[in-house]
């Protein structure tokens, strides 16, 4: 299975997080992906708009995701770790 790597090294905001992993899946329905981690969930699971298609998804370098907030509060590394452990479809890595 092939492995998409989202190198998160530098990524300051909640849109770049999501801008980098658009850039990397390339997604059909990608412009439709609402950049949120229920909308991440609706593509990694359900095949809905940024559907990376049947990959691996390793996120490297995800430190700095863990000063950044979703729009709940949230930090968004605890809330992609959270992913990570309950996707089925997709595997999801975080390092």
């Amino acid at each position: 299975m092939k492995t998409i790597t989202i190198d998160c090294a530098g990524v300051s905001s909640a849109d770049e997080f999501w801008r980098r992993y658009l850039d990397a899946t390339r997604p059909d329905g990608g412009e439709q992906f609402g950049r949120n981690l229920d909308a991440f969930w609706d593509a990694i699971e359900g095949g809905g708009p940024g559907w990376p298609g049947e990959v691996v998804l390793a996120f490297q370098h995800t430190e700095a995701l863990s000063e950044l907030r979703t729009s709940a509060g949230g930090s968004l590394l605890d809330g992609l770790r959270q992913v990570a452990e309950q996707a089925r479809r997709i595997r999801v890595q975080i390092s």
